[in-house]
């Protein structure tokens, strides 16, 4: 993506495992395509992970600033693992590239090499996925990202309709698409991942129709429905995303914590969704349900 003369401010809070989705929660009700969650290598305890969040700078971001560390404040009534200082500083779109150039390194993930647009590596036989994220998330890193693409990997895609909610950078529409799927509609509320995907999805030289637009504002029903979102939103939407699953057809639902699955599997179960594949990586949770 090209740089521009927008500036953001970065939220990141530590925070314990226990308290990741909560904060996540929070955090996402500001941030421009939701959140990242920062998963330690080697899990050590208290405030082990990094929950963050970008916004605009502008004249109401401090204020927004100010909600988030009251909610977040308020979290500590509810006896979770605990939770650090909320940390802001200011970054700007240029910045954001180079943090990234310096994390994001190519993956094997499945079938998939993910790689950035600015390395050289070899794909050697796997498929390859190449993305510039810009401001979106979605890189591969990520547990619960790894997860789902090794669920597309292993579901009968080819041929299929998908529909990938909260698509963030476009990593799984794309996956997806590089699959055989005859169609793929990819949706997010955030413009800046809107723009990211499609960017992104013809870097890769796919057809994917992204769309600025929630579940709700999809018709008809798809094969396979991908939600790599968080648990509380996975709640909110259960309704939306059972609308969209075909009756032979399967939801992957992912970023959900450990803690928070039961209450994520009642209330998607509460919609007609029941649970055949469960996987649990680093505490986050991937389910795969059908009607």
């Amino acid at each position: 993506m090209g740089t521009s003369a927008l500036r953001w401010l970065e939220l990141a809070v530590p925070t314990h495992a226990e308290a990741v989705e909560a904060a996540s929660e929070i955090l996402s009700r500001v941030g421009h395509n939701g959140i990242a969650v920062e998963v330690p290598l080697e899990p050590r305890g208290g405030t082990d992970h990094t929950v963050k969040a970008y916004i605009t700078l502008d004249a109401d971001a401090y204020a927004k600033v100010s909600d988030i560390r009251d909610a977040l404040g308020h979290l500590q009534a509810f006896g979770l693992g605990p939770i650090g200082e909320l940390a802001v500083h200011e970054v700007r779109d240029e910045d954001w590239l180079e943090s990234w150039k310096a994390s994001f390194t190519p993956i094997r993930v499945g079938d998939f090499l993910i790689r950035p647009t600015w390395s050289e590596a070899v794909p050697d036989g796997a498929t390859e996925i190449v993305l510039d994220p810009g401001m979106a998330f979605g890189t591969g890193l990520h547990p619960t990202t790894r997860q789902c693409l090794e669920a597309i990997c292993a579901l009968a895609i080819d041929g299929r309709r998908v529909l990938d909610v909260g698509t963030g950078s476009g990593i799984l529409a794309i996956a997806a698409a590089k699959r055989g799927a005859r169609e793929v509609i990819a949706v997010d509320t955030d413009q800046i991942a809107v723009d990211a995907a499609r960017e992104n999805a013809e870097r890769n030289g796919v057809r994917i129709d992204v769309r600025h637009a929630s579940a709700a504002g999809v018709d008809g029903a798809f094969d396979v429905v991908l939600a790599n979102l968080v648990g509380a939103t996975l709640m909110q939407i259960a309704s939306d995303l059972r609308a969209r699953v075909a009756r032979s057809g399967r939801l992957v639902a992912a970023g959900i914590t450990r803690e928070r699955e039961p209450e994520v599997v009642a209330a998607l179960a509460a919609h007609g969704l029941r649970v055949v594949e469960r996987d649990e990586r680093d505490d986050w949770v991937r389910l795969i349900l059908t009607p």
